[in-house]
C-alpha cells in the first residue's frame, strides 16, 4: 500500500523537475511512511511513497524490467500475484523479487492492456513503456484505490493518490467545476469523475487509460462492469453453501503479510462475517479492534465484544467521546475536496485505534451495495411497488400536487413523512431514488443557490450522474438497478473515499473482502428475491452465516456509524455553524443565496426543522473554501 506520483510530457521528451516529483510525492507520506524514492527521464517522472506489506527487502518502487524499458508505479495489492508469476514464468519471463509489482510490469510486456482483466486484488497503476513511447494507467474495478490525474495547458500530464499530490503542482488551475458544486450538495461527496477542480479528474473504478506521446488524450475505457447476469437454476441451499465458500476464499487470499494483521469488528453483519472467516483460516487468534461511544445510543461495542468473544479474538475497544467534533479541519485536510460524510469521523478514530497493533485490516465494506442491506433500498422498492400499480401520467397527476404542498415533517419516522413518500411516487425509479438519497433536495438547492450561480450550471443537475449510470445500466430489475447505480456513485464516491483517507492518514491498509470482484460477480447473478426478502436485507446472506454468528447479531436492527449531528450544532457547534454559513467565506463566492442560509441556521437553532445533514455539508464546504484561500496544500 502507497501513494503515487507521476508527470508525463504529452507532447514530447522536456526535462522533468525531479524536485517538483519529490514535492508531489512528500503531500502523500502519511500514505507510505516507510520509504519513499523518486524517478526523472526526459519527458517522464515517477514518485512512490511506500508502506512496506508484502517483499518488504526488495519491493521498492518505482521498478522496472531487467531492460530497463518498462516501469510501473503502483498502489494496492495483486492478491494473485503468485499464481500470475507462475504463469509469466512459463512464458518466460524472469522475477528478481517476490513483489506483486514485478507482476505488473512482465504482465503489461506479455499482455498489453489486457493485463488488468488478469489482476485480482485493488490498485491504482501507472506503466511507463518507452519502447511504446506509452503511459497505461488503471484503476480497480470497484474503486478501493484512488487515482486522480490532470492534463495541464502546457501538455503535461500529471496524476496523483490524492488530489492534493495534483496541487502541489503549480500549474494546476484551480478552479472550481460548477457542475461538481452542484452534485456535491446533492450527494455529498464530488462522483466520478469529477472532483471539485474542473480541470482535474478521478479516473473511474473499472477503467483504464492510455496516453501516447504526440497524440490526442483519449477518454477513458472502461475494461469491467457489474454484469447482473443471473445464474441458472440454484436452490437457496445451494446458493447459501456457495456463498459462504466464495466469501471465505476472498478473504483467505487477502491474509498474506509480511506485517500484523487484523480487522476491524463493529458487531455488524458484514464485519462479523469476515471475522468468522478469519478465524477458520488463521492459526493465532484474530486481531480485533473497535470503538465504542459513551453515548449508548450510538455505541455497538458490545455486540462486536460478543462476536470477539465467541471466536476469541485479541481484541481491542477505545471509547470515544460523542462530543468528537475537533476533527472538523482534519477531515477538510484528509479529503482535499468537499466531502459531507459525518460518519468519517468514527472511521479516522477506528483507524487511528486498530494502526495500533496492526498494519493490514480487514473490512466489511460493500455488504451493504452486494447484497440490499440498506433501508434505502426496502422503501424504494415499497415506492416502486406502488409506482408499478399507477400509470405515469396519474402519478404525477395525484402524487406531484401532493408532494410539493404538503408540509414536510423531518421530525417523524420516515413512514410517516408523508411529503418525501408523495415527492417519491410522483417521480420514476432513478428520479425517486435520487430523491431519496440526495441531502438537499431540487427544491432545496433551487433555494440555496443564487440565479447567477445557477445560470452557470448551464441546465446541469446533479441527477444527471445516476441517469447517465442508468442508462448503461446491465440490468433493468429494480432492486439491480439501484444496487448498481450505488456501486457506480455512493461506493467509490462515498464509502471507499471514506475509508481510504481515513487509514491511509494512520499508514493502515484496509483489505475488503466483499469487494472481490469475482464475489461481486458472482453475488450480482443471484435472484433479487435472495437479497431482500419482505423487509429482510441481505437475506441469502445472513441464512447463510447462521451457522457461524448468533441470531441477535445477524438480525438485530442495523446502526451504522452515527455521530449527533442535531445536538452538536444546537450545542456545542452553534457558533461554529453561525460563523461558517453566514460569514464572508461562503458570501463572497456568490454561490450562495445567504437568506436562506440564515433561515436553515435559525430554523435548526429553534428546533423546529432538523437541517443538521445540510449544515454539516455546507460546513465541509465551507472549510475547503478556507483551505483553498490559506493556499493550504499548494
Amino acid at each position: 500500500m502507497c501513494g503515487i506520483v507521476g508527470i508525463f510530457d504529452t507532447r514530447g521528451a522536456r526535462e522533468i523537475d525531479p524536485a517538483l516529483v519529490k514535492r508531489m510525492n512528500e503531500t502523500q507520506h502519511h500514505r507510505g511512511p516507510d520509504e519513499g524514492d523518486v524517478y526523472t527521464e526526459p519527458g517522464v517522472g515517477f514518485g512512490h511513497r511506500r508502506l512496506s506489506v508484502i517483499d518488504i527487502l526488495s519491493g521498492q518502487q518505482p521498478m522496472f524490467n531487467a531492460e530497463g524499458n518498462v516501469g510501473v508505479v503502483f498502489n494496492g495489492e495483486i492478491y494473485n500475484y503468485p499464481e500470475l508469476t507462475e504463469e509469466l514464468q512459463k512464458l518466460g519471463y524472469v522475477f528478481r523479487t517476490k513483489s506483486d509489482t514485478e507482476t505488473i510490469v512482465h504482465a503489461w510486456s506479455a499482455w498489453g492492456e489486457d493485463c488488468v482483466q488478469h489482476f485480482r486484488g485493488m490498485f491504482a497503476i501507472a506503466v511507463w513503456d518507452r519502447v511504446k513511447q506509452t503511459m497505461f494507467m488503471a484503476r480497480d474495478r470497484l474503486g478501493v484505490k484512488p487515482f486522480y490525474y490532470a492534463v495541464l495547458p502546457d501538455g503535461m500530464f500529471i496524476f496523483g493518490s490524492e488530489l492534493k499530490s495534483l496541487r502541489a503542482h503549480p500549474d494546476l488551475p484551480r478552479a472550481i467545476d460548477p457542475r461538481a458544486v452542484e452534485d456535491y450538495f446533492a450527494y455529498g461527496y464530488v462522483p466520478e469523475p469529477k472532483t471539485i477542480y474542473s480541470s482535474a479528474f478521478k479516473l473511474s473504478p473499472g477503467f483504464c487509460l492510455t496516453v501516447k506521446i504526440g497524440q490526442p488524450i483519449p477518454q477513458p475505457r472502461q475494461f469491467w462492469d457489474v454484469p447482473f447476469k443471473l445464474h441458472g437454476a440454484m436452490t437457496q441451499s445451494d446458493a447459501e453453501g456457495e456463498l459462504v465458500v466464495r466469501l471465505r476464499e476472498a478473504v483467505k487470499i487477502r491474509l498474506k503479510a509480511e506485517v500484523p494483521l487484523g480487522a476491524f469488528l463493529s458487531g455488524g453483519v458484514d464485519s462479523s462475517a469476515i471475522v468468522a472467516m478469519m478465524a477458520g483460516l488463521m492459526k493465532d487468534p484474530v486481531n480485533t479492534c473497535s470503538i465504542a461511544f459513551n453515548d449508548k445510543a450510538f455505541d455497538e461495542s458490545e455486540y462486536a465484544e460478543q462476536v470477539a468473544r465467541q471466536y476469541k479474538t485479541h481484541h481491542h475497544t477505545e471509547t470515544v467521546d460523542t462530543d468528537d467534533y475537533a476533527l472538523l479541519d482534519t477531515l477538510a485536510d484528509l479529503y482535499d475536496e468537499p466531502y459531507a460524510d459525518s460518519s468519517a469521523i468514527p472511521t479516522y478514530r477506528v483507524c487511528q485505534l486498530a494502526r495500533k497493533r496492526v498494519t493490514v485490516a480487514l473490512s466489511g465494506d460493500g455488504g451493504d451495495e452486494n447484497l440490499a442491506g440498506y433501508r434505502r433500498y426496502r422503501y424504494a422498492m415499497a415506492e416502486d411497488s406502488v409506482r408499478s400499480r399507477l400509470p405515469t401520467g396519474l402519478r404525477k397527476l395525484v402524487f406531484g400536487p401532493l408532494g410539493k404542498y404538503y408540509p414536510k415533517a423531518d421530525w417523524a419516522p420516515r413512514m410517516f413523512r408523508a411529503k418525501t413518500t408523495f415527492e417519491a411516487l410522483s417521480r420514476d425509479l432513478v428520479e425517486g431514488y435520487f430523491h431519496g438519497v440526495s441531502i438537499m433536495s431540487d427544491a432545496m438547492r433551487a433555494q440555496l443557490f443564487t440565479p447567477a450561480f445557477q445560470k452557470q450550471l448551464q441546465g446541469y443537475r446533479a441527477i444527471d450522474v445516476m441517469q447517465g449510470h442508468a442508462a448503461k445500466s446491465p440490468t433493468d430489475d429494480p432492486l439491480s438497478m439501484i444496487q448498481y447505480l450505488d456501486m457506480k456513485t455512493y461506493l467509490p464516491g462515498d464509502i471507499l473515499t471514506k475509508v481510504d483517507r481515513a487509514s491511509m492518514a494512520h499508514a493502515l491498509e484496509v483489505r475488503v473482502p466483499l469487494l472481490d470482484h469475482k464475489l461481486v460477480e458472482w453475488i450480482s447473478g443471484l435472484p433479487p428475491e435472495m437479497k431482500l426478502r419482505g423487509s429482510e436485507g441481505k437475506y441469502i446472506f445472513k441464512k447463510s452465516l447462521e451457522q457461524y454468528l448468533p441470531n441477535d447479531i445477524l438480525y438485530r436492527k442495523k446502526m451504522g456509524f452515527a455521530v449527533p449531528l442535531a445536538g452538536w450544532f444546537r450545542g456545542p457547534l452553534r457558533q461554529r455553524v453561525r460563523d461558517s454559513l453566514l460569514g464572508e467565506t461562503l458570501k463572497d463566492t456568490g454561490i450562495f443565496n445567504i437568506d436562506y442560509l440564515t433561515e436553515m441556521v435559525e430554523q435548526h437553532e429553534s428546533g423546529r426543522r432538523d437541517y443538521s445533514a445540510p449544515i454539516w455539508t455546507l460546513l465541509m464546504f465551507e472549510a475547503f473554501l478556507r483551505k483553498e484561500l490559506l493556499g493550504a496544500g499548494a
